[in-house]
């Protein structure tokens, strides 16, 4: 797969696990016999789940997914195979996260008085207030607590929620929280497992399960776990000797940038059709930004003339044949809602017509194609 394709790839993707409030999902490896623990009610779990609160703690957080979805540079945690992320926190909002990239790091650590962002390969580091960096985005989604928390809160209501016996996170007892959509519910989606600390109450791993097979699609979690105040120094950082750093403004954004992003927003028009697990996120393509995006990452392969009434390839493609490239990834649809392409992954899909309209959800093609005829 080239990079242009690719970038469309990553940028699907990304915009499914948003949406579906899967995130990228991580499993621990080594689980070890399942322990013997007293008997607790799955209402007990979701609340711990709901409320676990941040701990100072020490890991390691390996991430296999099993999307379907071909391995992207710089972007582990959203394609196949397998990454890791190192996890330290005192509990009280000082943090530190590494994301091992081949050669390279990046690395994140925020003080408490101001967040720092290295990154080993460009020999950079970003400088922030405290409270206003945004962690490195592979590794944003790779914190099994507050995935658990979000996931666990949106899904409780249409869910079956049950325990299924108990297993050993990062050497440590836990309960198994299975969360399976209620009869009604419309989504390829067949469970959500969270197992659960038995002394703490807080998510160690979550791993998601698609109809028809067994194998985990996407899967968050420890293999190694210390609980536990951590050595201070973790949450202090100093730029190495060389680096070139740049820091962020304080001020917000310009009224210019404002304008902008709201015009944006406005063109965009994104909606939220059904609830629970049947949830499809919809929105149109404001004119240009698919192709825009295709090729300021990809650079420009195809120089053909446009072709009239090309849509997304044309009007929105400019110079970049994007409609071109979303053909190679999925499988041409067309209904009463007009066409466009339909590209699936294990946990869902997305169908981009060819006029700009997307949806986007963990459910059946037919649930994102009477979604996608209510864009305006």
């Amino acid at each position: 797969m080239n990079r242009r394709r690719a970038t469309v790839v990553a940028a699907a993707v990304g915009v499914l696990a948003g949406v579906t409030g899967l995130g990228v999902l991580a499993m621990p490896a080594g689980a070890g016999q399942a322990p013997v623990l007293p008997e607790v009610s799955a209402e007990s779990l979701v609340e711990s789940v709901v409320t676990a609160k941040p701990a100072a703690f020490g890991g390691s957080v390996e991430v296999s997914n099993d999307l379907g979805v071909p391995a992207i540079a710089g972007l582990p945690q959203l394609s196949d195979g397998d990454s890791a992320v190192r996890l330290w926190s005192d509990g009280s909002g000082r943090v530190r996260v590494q994301l091992p990239a081949g050669n390279a790091e990046k690395t994140f650590v925020d003080d408490g008085t101001t967040g720092w962002l290295w990154d080993s390969a460009e020999r950079t580091v970003s400088k922030f207030p405290h409270g206003a960096a945004q962690k490195p985005q592979e590794t944003a989604a790779a914190d099994p607590v507050a995935l658990a928390r979000d996931l666990v809160s949106r899904l409780k209501e249409f869910s079956e929620v049950t325990v299924d016996g108990t297993a050993r996170v990062a050497d440590r007892p836990a309960y198994e929280l299975v969360l399976s959509p209620k009869p009604a519910e419309k989504t390829v989606l067949r469970e959500v497992r969270v197992a659960v600390d038995s002394e703490l109450r807080v998510p160690l791993r979550l791993a998601v399960l698609t109809n028809g097979t067994n194998a985990p699609a996407v899967q968050v979690g420890f293999s190694e776990l210390n609980v536990g105040p951590q050595d201070a120094a973790l949450f202090s950082f100093t730029p190495p000797a060389g680096a070139t750093v740049t820091e962020a403004g304080v001020e917000g954004p310009s009224e210019r940038d404002k304008a902008a992003a709201e015009q944006v927003f406005g063109e965009a028009n994104p909606q939220v059709v059904g609830e629970g697990w049947d949830v499809v996120l919809t929105a149109r393509v404001p004119e240009g930004a698919l192709a825009a995006f295709a090729e300021q990452e990809g650079g420009r392969t195809d120089r053909g003339p446009r072709r009239p009434g090309a849509g997304m390839g044309g009007e929105m493609g400019g110079d970049t044949d994007v409609q071109g490239m979303l053909r190679q990834l999925g499988k041409q649809v067309s209904g009463p809602w007009g066409s466009g392409t339909l590209i699936t992954a294990r946990v869902g899909g997305v169908l981009i017509a060819d006029d700009g309209r997307v949806a986007v959800g963990a459910v059946p093609e037919q649930v994102l194609v009477d979604a996608i005829g209510q864009v305006k």
